[in-house]
């Protein structure tokens, strides 16, 4: 996991690989059930103008996420 960075340090364009989600339990049901999962490969479309949320595109739909659990998912850039 040497290469894993946060999915917030992607650049928008960025396709990676999920390979960590240290989301803790109670809040991680959501994510799972809209296909977030670890050797899913996703893509950051674009942030908003401040930063948050981010936009991604996982399993051929949009997703926004916060930026506090963008960083709490270890992805390897694809």
């Amino acid at each position: 996991m040497d290469s894993a960075i946060p999915l917030s340090g992607l650049q928008a364009g960025t396709h990676a690989v999920i390979v960590s989600i240290q989301i803790p339990p109670e809040n991680r049901g959501r994510l799972l059930e809209m296909g977030v999962l670890t050797g899913t490969r996703i893509e950051l479309v674009r942030r908003a103008p401040l930063g948050d949320p981010l936009e991604i595109k996982v399993r051929g739909y949009n997703l926004s996420l916060r930026k506090h659990e963008a960083d709490l998912i270890l992805v390897r850039p694809a």
